[in-house]
């Protein structure tokens, strides 16, 4: 078992993934909060899902389901469960653990700090440069459009490019996904939405939430249905751009540099200043 003398535990255990989100693995966390049976701890977590629940956020948005192999005596292979765990999945689940453990109120401790800071930064969105709005929204679509997909598969859809292609239709006034990049002059395979300014990802991002609540709320069960719905989302927030007398999604200018080339910029800047 791990000691915790202090918060670099939490930090060390922490991942990033390829788009600079940061998770945890639960086994990982497990071990951390001294949980040493896997029966107990998953308990826990049911516990934090139901409280996600409550609380009004998706539950697969932050306990994704992560199951992995590993290797037993005698070459013998077994699945075990696992979770990449959002920063607020964490904290619900040191909220639910045993008070007793000293480790439990540390954690409660680490998670929330780091919870309350992401809330300032979120406060401070404002203060962002146009680039950086850029990053921060093209994060959280990454993110959206994940759960949209795990709730549209529950509702039927195996063919994801006619679904997301019905929500740009609906937003684009029948342009595809393909018809954008076009547009936009972008090369082939080339992700449009790196190549949107904030505002517009603005407007994807909650075409992308809605069409989420929208196959729950209607509890939606068949493709046809789901890509009728995702067309309906996308069409009624192009409707409502242009009652406030908004600039189309297809109006607003592109951006001079894509996302992957800042990023490949700023990778550069930090190979040089060292």
């Amino acid at each position: 078992m791990k000691k915790l003398e202090n918060n670099k535990n939490f930090e060390s255990i922490k991942h990033i993934d390829k788009n600079g989100v940061e998770y945890w693995h639960a086994r990982e966390l497990q071990e951390v909060l001294d949980y040493k049976e896997w029966r107990k701890f998953e308990n826990v977590i049911k516990k934090a899902k139901k409280s996600c629940q409550n609380s009004g956020n998706s539950e697969v948005e932050h306990f994704v389901g992560a199951a992995k192999t590993i290797e037993m005596p005698k070459g013998a292979t077994k699945d075990i469960q696992d979770y990449q765990l959002t920063r607020y999945a964490c904290y619900l689940i040191a909220q639910n653990g045993d008070a007793r453990k000293k480790v439990i109120a540390l954690a409660q401790t680490y998670f929330a700090v780091q919870t309350r800071k992401q809330e300032i930064i979120e406060k401070e969105y404002h203060l962002l440069s146009e680039d950086e709005k850029r990053m921060y929204q093209r994060n959280l679509t990454k993110k959206g459009n994940y759960s949209l997909n795990q709730v549209a598969k529950k509702a039927g859809v195996k063919n994801f490019d006619k679904f997301h292609n019905a929500g740009y239709k609906g937003l684009y006034n029948g342009e595809t996904a393909d018809d954008i990049a076009k547009r936009k002059g972008l090369r082939y395979r080339e992700e449009i939405l790196d190549n949107m300014g904030s505002d517009e990802l603005a407007a994807n991002l909650f075409r992308i939430s809605q069409a989420e609540q929208k196959l729950k709320r209607d509890e939606v069960h068949t493709e046809k249905l789901a890509n009728e719905a995702h067309y309906e989302v996308g069409s009624k927030i192009r409707n409502t751009i242009k009652e406030l007398g908004g600039v189309m999604p297809e109006e607003l200018p592109k951006p001079e540099k894509s996302l992957k080339e800042l990023e490949k910029g700023n990778k550069k800047s930090l190979k040089e200043a060292k």
